[in-house]
């Protein structure tokens, strides 16, 4: 981890470059020979009234440290900076850490880490009172999500922006509910902001995103995260299927007893997973000993 102003580098007239402008961006990627990645989901935001709506959605203070991953160019990262104490970016991609270091050259108060925000780990444990803003990569965002909230600091808050789908499931109701939706709404609350077209992204990706605003619960629920969740993978076992088949088989237990179970929580054994609450997975797994 470095700090992107020990480089020195003198570039005043660079950050007050517009870096929403695909013109912008290109000369940029050109003068240091680089180019948006694929495999990396490198689609950079290039409309400023949605960059304005993340960094509105995270309200955020001037005592805040702001954890920030796949900062790219450092679009978002710069109006974090603008209002937060601290903001750690987690860059992935060296090239562009880089250009980081010109674009981010005039703020103190930056810190860039490269590698894996997944495989970082003297961050996660250590630091508190902090809060994620991020416009992620596509296919890291569930892990991303799962490894903050299951941190023994939480975040309190995090502000992402995903895709529009995948938003849609993590926020689900009872009658759309998946094992996504459950591991979120288990530690968090979660809505979404704002839905973002595709076409405020240079390059175009293929769908729509969202802005998703998670808030983790004060108090966790009172059961076993591990046996919660087993319980959960269980029940969406074959998701079409009802829920007696797939606890039967799931938890290898009678199919009596599941029956005998379900119905003590008020739940029919004819359901399928994605009609229940997460209160009634709390309520399973809170009385699963009775049927050991």
């Amino acid at each position: 981890m470095f700090r992107v102003s020990d480089f020195g580098i003198r570039i005043s007239n660079l950050i007050r470059m517009d870096l929403t402008s695909p013109k912008t961006i290109k000369e940029l990627l050109a003068k240091h020979g680089a180019k948006p990645s694929k495999t990396m989901g490198q689609n950079f935001l290039v409309h400023r009234p949605t960059l304005d709506k993340i960094i509105e959605a995270a309200n955020i203070k001037n005592t805040d440290t702001i954890i920030e991953v796949g900062p790219g160019l450092g679009t978002l990262t710069q109006e974090l900076a603008k209002k937060a104490k601290k903001v750690i970016a987690i860059e992935k991609d060296g090239g562009m850490v880089e250009i980081l270091k010109e674009t981010l050259a005039g703020f103190s108060n930056v810190e860039v880490a490269q590698g894996n925000v997944l495989e970082i780990s003297n961050f996660k444990f250590q630091i508190s009172n902090y809060k994620v803003a991020a416009n992620v990569p596509y296919y890291i965002t569930s892990p991303i999500i799962r490894m903050f909230l299951e941190a023994k600091n939480q975040p309190e808050e995090i502000v992402l922006m995903i895709q529009k789908e995948v938003a849609q499931r993590i926020c689900a109701k009872p009658g759309d509910m998946s094992i996504l939706a459950a591991s979120v709404q288990f530690y968090a609350n979660a809505k979404i902001i704002s839905k973002v077209s595709k076409e405020c992204f240079w390059p175009k990706p293929n769908v729509d995103s969202a802005i998703i605003k998670i808030t983790p619960k004060k108090e966790v629920p009172a059961v076993n995260p591990e046996l919660f969740f087993k319980v959960v993978k269980a029940g969406f076992l074959h998701p079409r299927k009802q829920l007696i088949n797939n606890l039967t088989k799931g938890l290898i237990i009678h199919r009596e007893q599941v029956n005998s179970w379900l119905l003590e929580n008020n739940i029919n054994p004819l359901q399928r997973a994605e009609t229940l609450s997460i209160q009634d997975w709390i309520s399973l797994t809170a009385s699963l000993d009775m049927i050991k």
